[in-house]
């Protein structure tokens, strides 16, 4: 992979402070703040959007931009959905846009939304690598004022390959045609920690590989360096010749296993949409791995 490319994936605050101010957010270079919460966090997002965020940032909310007639929780909207919902955000098919979110860890969903990009057809998309909380830890300015961008055209295109659902889960367990990564914390897919939603126990699928999504950033909360990366992938048995699902709660940390595989130079990585809600709903108790309760009816 060129360094170009990598460059473009990830970016830093110093790079993102610099290209605010030699081009003026618009149709060019679209900023966007994608901050989500579990329930049980207590954190309104949206709420701290409107109190800070990134001069010029527009708000990505992925509970609304998501498939909102499935019973699980924002999985990937229709390729028309996705196209109003970031046209009327003022991007276009040739707008760079950058993503980050204002979690504890640095980052938590932005990959989410860096992945649905790339999976609906646009290319120019980055990271803000240690997300807001490393943007004001460097000093950069932060403001409350809300900015509203004219909609602009966009056409989506969806690389269905690159996104996986619960029959192609099913058959892998007989096939072995991909390796499955659980981006989950190590207590909830060792099934010892309890998983965040009512009704679901914790456990994983059979065959699947624990890489929590924490693992692939540095205590400050930037991402490790694509050596650091490799090795990890290296000491987990993962072979990057080989096709790679990931994997997690709902679909939005096992996101962080494919930008951690892109920045190493493996593109392609599928996700499981459904992720461990969906398995579990729909799993029969003996494909529930659980040193714990796992399920019993």
């Amino acid at each position: 992979m060129s360094q170009q490319v990598l460059f473009r994936s990830l970016v830093s605050a110093k790079w993102l402070s610099e290209a605010i101010r030699s081009t003026p957010i618009g149709a060019g270079l679209r900023v966007l703040d994608v901050s989500w919460y579990l329930p049980k966090l207590k954190r309104d997002a949206r709420r701290e959007f409107r109190e800070r965020h990134i001069p010029g940032a527009a708000f990505f909310d992925i509970d609304v931009c998501s498939d909102r007639t499935s019973p699980y929780d924002h999985m990937l909207p229709s390729e028309d959905d996705f196209s109003e919902y970031v046209g009327n955000l003022g991007i276009g098919n040739r707008t760079h846009v950058v993503v980050y979110d204002a979690s504890d860890q640095g980052s938590y969903c932005a990959p989410r939304v860096w992945w649905m990009f790339r999976i609906f057809g646009h290319k120019e998309v980055s990271l803000l690598d240690g997300g807001l909380k490393n943007w004001l830890r460097e000093g950069y300015p932060v403001n409350s004022k809300v900015t509203r961008p004219a909609p602009v055209e966009f056409e989506a295109k969806l690389d269905h390959s690159q996104v996986k659902v619960h029959d192609d889960i099913m058959e892998n367990m007989e096939t072995r045609a991909f390796q499955l990564i659980d981006a989950r914390l190590e207590g909830r897919f060792r099934g010892i920690e309890p998983e965040p939603r009512e009704g679901i126990e914790p456990g994983h699928i059979p065959g699947a590989v624990n890489m929590p999504f924490s693992s692939f950033l540095t205590e400050f909360g930037y991402e490790k360096t694509p050596d650091e990366i490799r090795e990890m992938f290296q000491q987990k048995g993962i072979d990057f010749s080989k096709p790679i699902v990931a994997s997690c709660g709902s679909g939005v940390t096992a996101c962080h296993v494919a930008l951690a595989a892109f920045l190493c130079g493996k593109e392609n990585i599928a996700i499981y949409d459904g992720s461990w809600v969906e398995w579990y709903n729909r799993a029969r108790p003996e494909d529930v791995v659980s040193e714990g309760r796992g399920k019993t009816v």
